[in-house]
């Protein structure tokens, strides 16, 4: 019998929580991501232009200004959500 992949584990691999901060490989962007304790992701740059993302950045902005705590891009959703749309990004 073997061993079922969700894609949320999948994802997760693919965005490799990172631990440094000098681990962050070129072309990538590091972010956090989480409603009240945060994780740090490691996404490549080009999300960045993609309208699912901007979107995300634009609720991440009217419901709480870009204020980064963490000295990084902060995202303030849950874990689930941002992994889901980065899977879909990188199907894409």
């Amino acid at each position: 019998m073997g061993i079922k992949v969700t894609p949320f584990v999948q994802a997760n691999r693919f965005l490799r929580r990172s631990s440094t901060y000098g681990d962050v490989p070129k072309g990538h962007c590091a972010v956090y991501v989480g409603e009240s304790q945060k994780k740090r992701f490691v996404v490549p740059v080009s999300y960045l232009s993609q309208p699912l993302f901007q979107d995300l950045l634009a609720q991440t902005e009217e419901e709480f200004h870009f204020d980064h705590p963490m000295g990084g891009l902060t995202i303030r959703c849950k874990e689930n959500v941002f992994v889901d749309l980065t899977s879909h990004l990188r199907r894409s």
